[in-house]
């Protein structure tokens, strides 16, 4: 698919970012000022709910989503999806608030639409690196990818990374309230889908550096989700029925980036 992309939504889930939106939202508009940003704020206690709104109000190019409490990652961007198919916006950007994601790669992402239905933006393929990170969280990262690769059967290096750009069609086509996962599990699910449904799937390399300001939401119930359900798709898929994932029986927890 070689036509020019289209209107470009980049969702942003927040919770308690509030030292980190502002900066984020003004990186993405220097990196592509035509894009819009939707914020989707958990009911963020810190007042970042309050600082998105301040943000739309000065810039048309921000809107912001307001969920009633802390729902999940995976269950924020859906909600970001939805909005998104309302409108005109034909492509739809995964990002990060708290700076792990640089914006400044988002023009390389969009590019590669040219012949790509999703970018995922990948840390594990040449020229992709990881900045600040201890070893134990790259170890994990690394080896739920290898694991995830393996047990789905998918020569993607970096299916957990939540900096990824989808084309409207590939939404439209995916089943969406089916989806339940969490985590950097939402990110596998929604990228062996698209697989499974014939997509073209390119992984373009960035530079993902940890969080400067806030916590880290990752737990060890994320991991446990992730593991519980790749496992279950990757079974279900070598022995099963072998078509786009259901969701298993299992844990759902709240949500954080890998």
């Amino acid at each position: 698919m070689a036509e020019p992309p289209g209107a470009v939504l980049v969702v942003v889930p927040t919770y308690e970012e509030r030292e980190n939106l502002g900066p984020a939202v003004a990186r993405v508009h220097a990196a592509v000022p035509h894009a819009d940003v939707l914020v989707v704020d958990d009911a963020s206690p810190d007042g970042t709910g309050e600082l998105a709104d301040e943000l739309a109000a000065a810039d048309p190019r921000v809107r912001v989503l307001h969920r009633g409490a802390k729902a999940g990652l995976g269950a924020a961007y859906l909600d970001g999806f939805r909005y998104a198919l309302s409108g005109e916006h034909q492509v739809v950007v995964e990002m990060d608030a708290d700076g792990s994601h640089a914006p400044e790669d988002l023009p390389a992402l969009l590019a590669a639409l040219d012949s790509a239905d999703v970018v995922l933006g990948s840390r594990y393929v040449p020229g992709g690196e990881v900045l600040n990170w201890p070893w134990h969280r790259e170890v994990l990262s690394r080896g739920g990818n290898l694991y995830s690769r393996l047990a789905l059967g998918v020569p993607i290096r970096d299916i957990t990374g939540g900096f990824r750009v989808y084309r409207r069609a590939v939404l439209e086509a995916l089943h969406l309230e089916t989806i339940a996962s969490q985590g950097y599990c939402f990110q596998v699910d929604m990228a062996w889908r698209a697989v499974r449904a014939g997509f073209t799937v390119r992984e373009v390399p960035i530079t993902f550096a940890e969080r400067e300001r806030g916590a880290s939401k990752m737990s060890s119930s994320i991991v446990a989700e992730a593991l519980w359900r790749v496992t279950c798709w990757g079974l279900s898929y070598r022995f099963g029925r072998g078509d786009i994932p259901q969701e298993p029986a299992g844990p759902v927890t709240e949500g954080a980036r890998s």
